[in-house]
């Protein structure tokens, strides 16, 4: 860090955070009723904004209509935006004197899927996706993430003296496919705009709206996935012994990958495999001569991740070996690194904010349940940008005790019912963003993730 600037001893106290280099407020409590006079000010435009994405969304790479609304929010917030930065994405650069680069991304793209929430203004766009097709929709979260990085980028320009640096404001496409962090970072992201000291992201969840979770650790898995096809030879289905079977080859495979999961990975490790997709044959008569199996891998630590694509890759062959088969075509359609939040940025943001916020900031501890989603923010952690990516709790207290009257699990993302209650969430959001920058939050010196 550079151009150390000492905090008033009272506030060092208070939060227990070492000197940031960017500091240009005395008074990290005093920029919270500031905040929420913006906030009350603009929030009807950022609830506009989430409506509109969430009525039109976009598909990975194909994010042209909201890319662009997101470039015209940064210009009309005082950002240099550069367009079109790995594909679709967007680069919004704020300079305000001398301190760190401060990086802060939110996420384009919807998913391919039919949105089945009932809401006024629900998606009822369709894309094409493959050459198939396909409805489109924000169930994951992504138009609630835009609008709280809106109401960030906004906000953050209009505090500009209670902190200095420059921030980089990324939108990033294709999050999930897990190619548009890479895709950024591919057309010299950081060559281009300069590279972060640190950064920020959040991820709406159906926890209790407007909490905030900060998790020092993994925040999310590795993903990594595959596409295998075995080999046969077709035939007549009431002459097996004529054939090679792929189907029987394959089924070995889908029941002794697991043996990787319970008998290779340390049983108090986390790792998920998953065979998402089994496709072979046409009628019950016939024999085919392929089958091709799609396979997702799941973990939270470099040492397990290598375990399991070894064992995914082992057994495909030692599937068609026995089967006395040619060897399967395996290929890696790609994936992501674990997530891992700085140690020392979540413990600051927490000894922060809770006095802020009280009882809606939660720090989760190391020893928490895993994380098991995956988020290609990893791309940017990985690329030495040390990072705190928040969870933000998106369900109403009335949405909450209705699902537990009627004995029924709160909608996840990515389910067609996902419906997070938009202000409290995007205020969170826009809070725990912009009060973590003013207030300093940072990676210690010589830290890194852990």
């Amino acid at each position: 860090m550079k151009n150390l600037l000492a905090w008033p001893l009272g506030l060092s106290l208070a939060c227990g955070l070492s000197a940031p280099a960017w500091a240009g407020s005395a008074d990290v409590p005093a920029a919270r009723p500031q905040l929420e006079a913006i906030l009350d000010q603009n929030y009807p435009a950022l609830e506009a904004l989430y409506r509109d994405v969430h009525q039109h969304p976009e598909l990975s790479m194909q994010e042209t209509r909201t890319a662009a609304l997101l470039a015209a929010k940064l210009r009309s917030a005082g950002f240099t935006v550069t367009e079109k930065v790995g594909g679709t994405g967007v680069v919004g650069i704020l300079r305000n004197g001398d301190g760190p680069t401060i990086l802060v991304r939110t996420e384009m793209d919807a998913l391919p899927m039919e949105e089945k929430t009932g809401l006024p203004f629900a998606s009822r766009a369709r894309q094409q996706r493959d050459g198939v097709e396909s409805f489109v929709a924000h169930s994951c979260g992504h138009d609630i993430h835009m609008a709280w990085w809106s109401g960030a980028a906004l906000a953050l320009s209009q505090m500009k003296d209670k902190w200095q640096g420059t921030l980089m404001f990324i939108a990033q496409p294709a999050e999930e496919s897990l190619g548009g962090a890479r895709a950024m970072l591919d057309d010299d992201l950081f060559a281009r705009f300069g590279k972060p000291d640190f950064g920020f992201a959040a991820h709406v969840s159906n926890l209790p709206a407007g909490t905030v979770n900060i998790r020092p650790g993994a925040a999310g898995a590795a993903s990594d996935s595959y596409e295998i096809t075995f080999h046969g030879r077709g035939g007549h289905g009431s002459m097996p012994s004529a054939t090679i079977d792929p189907i029987t080859m394959a089924a070995h495979f889908v029941t002794d990958a697991q043996t990787v999961i319970s008998r290779e990975k340390d049983a108090a490790a986390f790792g998920v495999l998953t065979v998402g997709a089994f496709q072979a044959g046409t009628v019950a008569n016939i024999i085919p001569d392929s089958a091709l199996l799609k396979v997702n891998l799941r973990s939270n630590s470099a040492d397990v991740r290598a375990i399991l694509q070894d064992g995914v890759v082992r057994t495909a062959k030692a599937s068609a070996m026995m089967a006395r088969a040619p060897e399967p075509t395996i290929n890696y359609v790609g994936g992501t690194a674990a997530l891992i939040n700085d140690a020392s940025m979540a413990e600051q943001a927490q000894k922060l904010l809770q006095p802020l916020y009280g009882d809606a900031i939660h720090f989760v501890p190391r020893d928490a349940p895993p994380v098991s989603a995956s988020e290609d923010y990893s791309e940017f952690v990985s690329a030495g940008v040390p990072s705190l990516f928040f969870a933000i709790g998106g369900y109403s207290p009335e949405a909450i005790a209705e699902a537990k009257a009627k004995g029924e699990p709160l909608p996840v993302n990515h389910s067609p019912f996902f419906a997070p209650t938009p202000d409290p969430t995007i205020k969170a959001g826009v809070r725990a963003l912009v009060m973590s920058i003013i207030g300093g939050v940072h990676p210690e010196s010589g830290s890194s993730p852990k």
